[in-house]
């Protein structure tokens, strides 16, 4: 089992950028996956992005491909989402998830779950 806590998030204008970060504390032998899954209010969590232990796969669910990133520093135990020409409808609680998997982020069922960063974009 892993501890994840997030960071980054705010408030800011479409068309705005923020990054928002991961730290891995626990379990850190173990190599997981790693990824963000997003919960609008009245909606559903859903996947956002993912990314394999050595982070040389990202997967990333189609309303923001080309505008968001993920990238990992598995020497600081620290995931990255860099979010680009962001839209009101990225406006959400965003998560951070691990998981053994890249399978069960997408699928909304990893191993641990952080607390969650508020992103708020304004139009």
């Amino acid at each position: 089992q892993v501890q994840l806590v997030e960071s980054g998030g705010g408030l800011v204008q479409a068309g705005g950028s923020l990054r928002l970060s991961c730290v891995v504390s626990g379990r850190t032998s173990v190599n997981y996956a790693m990824g963000w899954c997003r919960q609008a209010p009245g909606k559903e969590r859903e996947f956002v992005a993912a990314i394999n232990w050595t982070g040389g796969s990202t997967y990333y669910t189609d309303s923001v491909k080309g505008r968001f990133t993920i990238s990992r520093d598995n020497a600081k135990n620290t995931v990255y989402l860099q979010m680009n020409s962001l839209k009101p409808e990225d406006t959400a609680v965003y998560y951070c998830a691990a998981a053994i998997y890249v399978s069960s982020i997408r699928t909304g069922v990893p191993t641990s779950w952080g607390q969650g960063t508020q992103v708020t974009v304004s139009s």
